[in-house]
């Protein structure tokens, strides 16, 4: 893996964005940028990270999304959409993790990114009948 890895961190305010703050043993001494929605919880979990408010709809925000990006992680929900779909054509690998509450059915985001990701990661074995080339990785809870 890359020394100098530049990692994109995109979800919608909330649980999603708790998700990805969790993977924090992994992105914590890395170069790094959040987008997300511009909520207090949003701000207050991530005061001192470098972060890039994106407005409804998500298409206005695709320029957070600078050049050179090298990963772009994501656990959802529809603001990770249009960065996916701009990262790939842009070069960068792609991450998703299903959320943990679907067992046995898709997310939209889910189902609109599986065939662009080069990793999708499942919190459930059951969500492998859903996604058959996803990892299962256990619950990061």
């Amino acid at each position: 893996m890359k020394k100098d890895l530049k990692i994109c961190l995109v979800g919608s305010s909330g649980g999603h964005l708790t998700h990805l703050y969790m993977l924090k043993p992994f992105w914590k001494n890395k170069k790094r940028f959040w987008v997300t929605f511009d909520k207090e919880d949003a701000r207050s979990l991530l005061e001192g990270e470098k972060m890039y408010p994106c407005y409804y709809p998500t298409n206005r925000s695709l320029k957070a999304l600078i050049k050179n990006t090298d990963l772009i992680i994501s656990s959802g929900a529809a603001v990770a959409v249009p960065f996916f779909y701009l990262g790939k054509i842009m070069g960068a690998k792609l991450i998703y993790i299903e959320v943990f509450d679907r067992i046995d059915k898709p997310t939209m985001t889910g189902k609109m990114v599986y065939p662009i990701v080069d990793r999708f990661i499942v919190q459930w074995e059951e969500q492998k009948k859903v996604y058959p080339k996803a990892i299962n990785l256990g619950s990061i809870f």
